[in-house]
């Protein structure tokens, strides 16, 4: 099969879709793969490189549309690459469709395939290609919460561990999947004082047992999140509905009760975003102000560290890739339910139906 990497032009998107050692995976196996010149550069890695793993180099985005059966990217097409993609091709990278109707439409009448990395499932039911991503992701929300909440950044000027005879931060978490657990590390880590809720008690007793005694966990409801808000200086929205848009479970009337400097992290922002005023930010300008409070709401964390991001992605969208470019979209999906669960988009159908509730669309079948 032809592989197409073009390079990420979403903004400060330094990612790049597959590095030299997922290259020479192809090659090694008779596939040819096409890589836009510099691709790799923001990740670290040199069109040499990439020459030397057996890729052949294209200079310009839309020699790399034109010639490849196959686009393995990292984020979902932007305005700019809606023309280029063309009918039957594959497109196989994170879409998250139900937050974003022009990219929806655009992709209908492409005709394209339109594999999400964000619906593919393992046998377990989780989702592996969104695993990697969520970890970065997590790791970095309590990061990027801890700086905003320095004074000059806005914050209440409080130091997330606090020191001898000063209390800590408080951090509330919603959602205890990959995300929130990851944050809940990092943040207890730190020495915070933990709060991670989620409406899975399953989940809730298995964190109780893993995390350190600075982690409280709670049964996420209205009552409880109200409750707590006023307390906390971070919150880190982690709720995710594969697939769909994800739920406002704090409301703009709730910031009135926040404190003047708390911050809010929202890593579910590429989902439409857990927060209700919350709304796509860059690593440019990656926040704003409302009632006092710090929103930070970046839809590409992970690209701030791309070198760290771009191999954790490879890793897990690899096996894939191979499988697609082995047997062709229409066989591997037939034989792997999971990566069949990816197809939201076939030919100007809709096949998913979180993204057709979201936007009221009629739920098609192949």
């Amino acid at each position: 099969m032809i592989i197409g990497v073009p390079k990420e032009i979403k903004t400060n998107e330094n990612r790049v879709s597959m590095t030299p050692a997922g290259v020479l995976e192809l090659t090694k196996r008779r596939h040819t793969v096409y890589v836009q010149s510099k691709a790799g550069e923001g990740s670290g890695y040199s069109d040499a490189e990439y020459k030397t793993a057996g890729a052949k180099i294209l200079k310009t985005i839309e020699a790399v549309y034109k010639k490849a059966e196959m686009i393995v990217k990292v984020k979902e097409p932007i305005k700019s690459e809606y023309n280029l993609v063309k009918e039957d091709q594959l497109l196989f990278t994170y879409f998250h469709f139900a937050s974003h109707k022009p990219l929806t439409d655009a992709m209908l009448k492409s005709k394209a395939v339109c594999l999400a990395y964000e619906t593919v499932t393992a046998p377990d039911g989780s989702l592996p290609l969104l695993v990697p991503m969520s970890e970065v992701a997590g790791r970095m929300a309590s990061q990027e919460g801890a700086k905003y909440l320095e004074k000059p950044m806005g914050g209440r000027g409080i130091l997330l561990g606090g020191v001898p005879g000063v209390q800590p931060a408080n951090v509330l978490i919603l959602g205890g999947g990959i995300v929130g657990t990851n944050s809940a590390k990092m943040a207890a880590g730190l020495g915070a004082n933990v709060y991670i809720m989620d409406i899975n008690l399953n989940r809730l007793r298995e964190l109780d047992d893993i995390m350190p005694p600075n982690v409280t966990t709670m049964y996420s409801n209205e009552y409880n999140i109200k409750r707590m808000i006023p307390q906390m200086d971070l919150i880190i929205g982690a709720v995710l509905i594969p697939g769909a848009k994800a739920p406002n479970l704090i409301t703009k009337r709730m910031l009135k009760d926040m404190r003047k400097g708390t911050v809010v992290v929202d890593v579910a922002v590429d989902q439409g975003g857990c927060i209700e005023t919350c709304k796509p930010t860059t690593h440019k300008n990656p926040t704003y102000v409302i009632h006092d409070v710090v929103h930070y709401c970046v839809a590409n964390m992970p690209g701030a560290v791309p070198y760290t991001s771009t191999i954790a992605l490879t890793n897990a969208t690899l096996p894939y890739v191979i499988k697609l470019a082995s047997k062709g979209w229409k066989k591997a999906c037939a034989a792997n339910e999971g990566l069949a669960a990816g197809l939201n988009i076939v030919n100007g159908k809709l096949l998913h139906e979180g993204v057709a509730k979201a936007f009221k669309y009629q739920l098609d079948t192949l």
